[in-house]
């Protein structure tokens, strides 16, 4: 085990931290720890824990916590976990050995490097000595009174020992490199003469005269005001060597000769900076703590998109910031992406910063490294912060990197510069579009409160067609801006068309232009990744997986993954979930444009021939799942280079369904715009999912304009399944009229078609919909039609479907012993099937010709097997009336809290799904519910 007492208390067993909840326990541990191998007794014990103040049962408490210590840390009282909690005359005792603990191997180091006559191991062991320090002891344990009475020993061993290492520094020659920790150490002990002398000589040695001397006065004036007593008579003498500038006290020459004035490169940032509230406060916070915690020099590295807005965010904070880096501001656009090709190489920008701070020419050396260790001398003992620009990749910016934990380095950057993260720890800050309420706010900076709030419809527009990127909205402010007699709905006009809408947004200037912008992130992709950018705006979004990625491409999933990848680095697309990618609407509109522009008009269709396979395929397969029956239609195979997922089960299957959802109504309209088949084979394999989850309109939309385009291409069987899809919708919308019109229409193209199986489905759908209507006879009618054509045509689904219907609809009439008979044979073949659907179906018509029947309990058990296949399957609707129905039979057995708990469960459902299909027997409706709820609460 290791034990870490140096800052908060922690414990470690093999690599794995040991979590003791009590806060107490805690702090027993550590003070036994503080004094391993030594008995602490219960009495002092009792007296540090409870604060001298230990009350009647703190004894026994006391006790309590040694045996879940002794639990924890030793279970099987050997010792081979290497501590052991013994109970000795009068106290206890805590063996282990000295280096598990970080408070003794930190006296360990300290003894051996002060026996040591040589400087730089002696400085080597203290730096490691005092590493083992993260903060206060006991930190998260221990109240200040408790840590001054069990560590002030140790905290006193800490300063004495900081003393000796600095001395030894100063002895090797380090003066420069140690003036920023002593700095801070002289602030944490300004009272510590020997800390003082360190810094007094580092300055001195470095050049810094004056500072050296403030450094005595500031001192000698805090003893006098504080203590009553003048600075001791070594730090006097020392005092009075610097005045006389002592030849013997120069261990080296001055560096280089400081500025008269601190470098303020900062470029002006927009007065009318707005939003960002959330991003400012981070990097704000971030220097607090870095300050606080001496972390490492980089705090932020601000990446995101073209146009997002970073090097406005890092200049707005910068100068916000400026007066906490009195030693100046380092500024560089380092033009990581600009349009020449040329980024700003890091000698270019080192000698930048040394010629801020007036380094004579003559002392530059030619070489990088030189001159890298030559700036970080620099800036090792001064306060600056270093803001860089444009960075495109991780070795531009590292040579550029201080080393000195006094100054602060912020970042922005089109790529993720994610090895900044991992090595020096920068804090990465990924900056989205504005919100809707942030880019007004910008609109409002620029154009007036009277302009915007005028016009706020068309605001809201302009907004939405400016993606809510930050350059876009600016450019559209900057015109309206030099135009203040032209309406807002004028630059709106422009913007509507996504075929000119960044041509609208070219404010003449390559730097203004989002177009521009983009390409210069697009110019620096790899082949593999440029293409697959371009492709991407042929998808119609919102967003894509990974495997359609793939099939846009007609690559490898690995393949895809690698350039998605470079992409998300790059700000070219997001990461929205995990696997699944977008890009806001202007990104997509200049894809669009490389798509058209880097690609023939056949690869382009290639590309969405391919994606659109993806979906189709998926869905065809993850409809089986759903529902076996409808989806007989054989589908041509996909093409070469198509990707598919690989859905397991019913849930997979749902889950896709939910995903993709409003990926597939978009690529629905794309298959129209590309006269593929899929434009009708698309909606009909939605037909189940759009049934369970209630999307009637999109429904009756997406098989509208299916029916248009299969008349278009005269493709009968394409016209088929759409009226067929249509006639199954209506009724949900309380259209019959127009739903058995579209049976009609299905019905002859079936027969027209020779297909017996579409024939059967189409009076089964045909059938249900009478059934709504109370015309039993008539849908008994259809179902043994469609009966009949399943046999003829083999099509054993069509044959189980049949069967329940007849089953149900003899019930309906009241033949309940013919209704059982032909739903358990339906609800045999369902299962030799596997058509799950079907046996929901089968088992909720059995149970209710039970009910009928008179016998309650049997049709309870077959409405619970019906309810849980309604909710595997998803089919919000039909668990919606499997309630109904179990209501009202808890009802007709007097358990009306059952009854009343089904009918709120099916109502809710219900509400949710508002559809309009008229109130029928054995079909509920939100209104029929509410009506049997109120008849519980009326007195009987």
């Amino acid at each position: 085990m290791k034990f870490r007492l140096l800052g908060a208390l922690e414990v470690e067993h093999g690599g794995r931290r040991v979590v003791l909840d009590r806060r107490r326990e805690r702090c027993l541990l550590g003070v036994l720890l503080l004094a391993s191998g030594r008995t602490v007794s219960v009495d002092r014990l009792l007296e540090l824990l409870w604060e001298e103040n230990p009350s009647r049962t703190a004894r026994a408490s006391l006790h309590s916590h040694v045996s879940r210590l002794r639990s924890r840390l030793d279970p099987e009282g050997d010792g081979r976990f290497g501590v052991q909690l013994a109970h000795t005359d009068g106290g206890y005792l805590i063996q282990v050995d000295r280096e598990q603990v970080d408070a003794h191997r930190f006296r360990l180091l300290v003894d051996r490097a002060v026996k040591l006559t040589d400087h730089e191991e002696r400085a080597r062991l203290i730096r490691q000595a005092l590493a083992l320090w993260r903060g206060p002891i006991l930190l998260d344990v221990a109240s200040d009174r408790l840590r001054e009475r069990v560590g002030a020993e140790l905290m006193e061993l800490r300063s004495t020992a900081a003393e000796t290492m600095f001395e030894a520094e100063l002895a090797c020659g380090r003066h420069q490199d140690i003036v920023g920790e002593l700095t801070s150490w002289v602030a944490e002990f300004p009272f510590r003469e020997r800390l003082v002398a360190s810094l007094m000589l580092a300055l001195y040695r470095s050049g810094r005269h004056t500072e050296s001397l403030i450094v005595y006065e500031r001192t000698r004036d805090r003893l006098r005001d504080s203590l009553g007593l003048d600075p001791c008579p070594e730090l006097q003498r020392l005092h009075g060597r610097i005045l006389r500038h002592d030849i013997d006290l120069s261990a080296a020459a001055p560096p280089v000769s400081e500025p008269r004035n601190p470098p303020r490169q900062l470029p002006t940032h927009t007065p009318r900076f707005v939003g960002r509230t959330e991003e400012l406060r981070q990097l704000t916070a971030l220097l607090d703590t870095t300050t606080r915690s001496g972390d490492p020099v980089v705090i932020s590295a601000v990446n995101g998109t073209a146009g997002i807005g970073k090097t406005a965010l890092a200049l707005h904070w910068a100068h916000h910031v400026a007066d906490w880096f009195p030693d100046g501001q380092l500024y560089v656009n380092l033009r990581g992406f600009d349009p020449t090709g040329t980024p700003v190489q890091p000698a270019e920008a080192i000698r930048g910063f040394l010629d801020a701070f007036a380094v004579p020419p003559e002392r530059i050396p030619v070489n990088l490294d030189a001159q890298a260790a030559l700036y970080r001398s620099l800036l090792a003992v001064r306060r600056v912060l270093v803001v860089l620009d444009n960075a495109r990749d991780v070795d531009q910016v590292r040579p550029l990197l201080p080393g000195s934990a006094s100054c602060r380095v912020v970042i922005t950057s089109r790529n993720q510069l994610s090895s900044l993260v991992t090595q020096e720890g920068a804090r990465p800050i990924t900056l989205d579009v504005l919100d809707a309420d942030e880019a007004g706010a910008l609109l409002v900076s620029r154009l007036g409160h009277n302009r915007v709030t005028a016009e706020p419809d068309v605001v809201a527009e302009l907004i939405d067609h400016c993606a809510r990127l930050p350059l876009a909205l600016a450019i559209v402010a900057a015109r309206g801006a030099l135009n203040p007699g032209v309406p807002l709905r004028v630059l709106a006009d422009e913007l509507r068309d996504e075929q000119v809408r960044l041509d609208a947004l070219d404010a003449g200037d390559p730097t203004t232009s989002v177009r521009t912008v983009f390409s210069w992130s697009y110019q620096h992709l790899s082949t593999s990744a440029a293409r697959t950018f371009c492709l991407l705006g042929v998808h119609p979004g919102p967003d894509i997986s990974l495997p359609a990625v793939a099939s846009l491409a007609g690559v490898e999933l690995r393949a895809a993954r690698a350039a998605v990848d470079e992409l998300t680095r790059a700000h070219l697309v997001t990461q929205r979930s995990p696997g699944r990618f977008a890009f806001h609407d202007l990104l997509r509109a200049y894809a669009a444009e490389q798509a058209h522009t880097q690609h023939t008009d056949t690869e382009r269709h290639s590309a969405a021939h391919r994606v659109l396979d993806h979906y189709l395929h998926t869905a065809h397969a993850a409809a089986l799942l759903l529902h076996p029956r409808w989806y007989r239609e054989p589908l041509a195979a996909p093409q070469p280079g198509v990707t598919l997922e690989n859905l397991a089960d019913l849930g997979q299957s749902l889950a896709w369904f939910e995903t993709e959802y409003p990926v597939l109504l978009a690529v629905t309209k794309l298959a129209v715009a590309t006269g593929h088949d899929h434009a009708w084979q698309l909606p009909w394999t939605l037909v189940e999912f759009f049934e369970r989850r209630g999307h009637w309109h999109d429904w009756v939309a997406t098989h509208a304009t299916a029916l248009a385009t299969a008349r278009r291409h005269q493709d009968q069987r394409g016209q088929a399944h759409a009226h067929s899809g249509l006639g199954r919708a209506y009724p949900w919308l309380g259209r019959r009229d127009e739903a058995h019109a579209h049976f009609r229409q299905a019905l002859s193209l079936f027969e027209q078609l020779g297909d017996l199986a579409g024939q059967a489905d189409t009076h089964l759908d045909c059938g249900w919909m009478l059934g709504h209507h109370d015309l039993y006879e008539q849908a008994l009618h259809h179902a043994q039609r469609a009966l009949t054509l399943s046999q003829n045509a083999g099509y054993r689904h069509g044959q189980a479907h049949a069967l329940n219907n007849l089953g149900w609809y003899h019930a309906l009439i009241g033949d309940h012993q013919q209704a059982l008979t032909h739903c358990e044979q339906s609800l045999a073949g369902c299962r030799k099937l596997g058509d799950r659907r079907g046996e929901a179906y089968a088992l909720d018509s059995l149970a209710f010709a039970h009910y009928h029947l008179g016998h309650h309990q049997q049709a309870i058990a077959y409405y619970h097997q019906a309810l849980t296949l309604e909710r595997e399957l998803g089919d919000h609707y039909g668990e919606a009336t499997v309630l109904t129905h179990l209501g009202e039979t808890y009802h007709a057995t007097t358990d009306w809290d059952a009854a009343r708990a089904a009918w709120q469960q099916a109502l809710a459902i219900l509400d949710q799904l508002g559809h309009n299909m008229r109130a029928s027997r054995g079909y509920p409706t939100a209104d029929q519910i509410r009506i049997k709820l109120a008849s519980l609460d009326q007195p009987t």
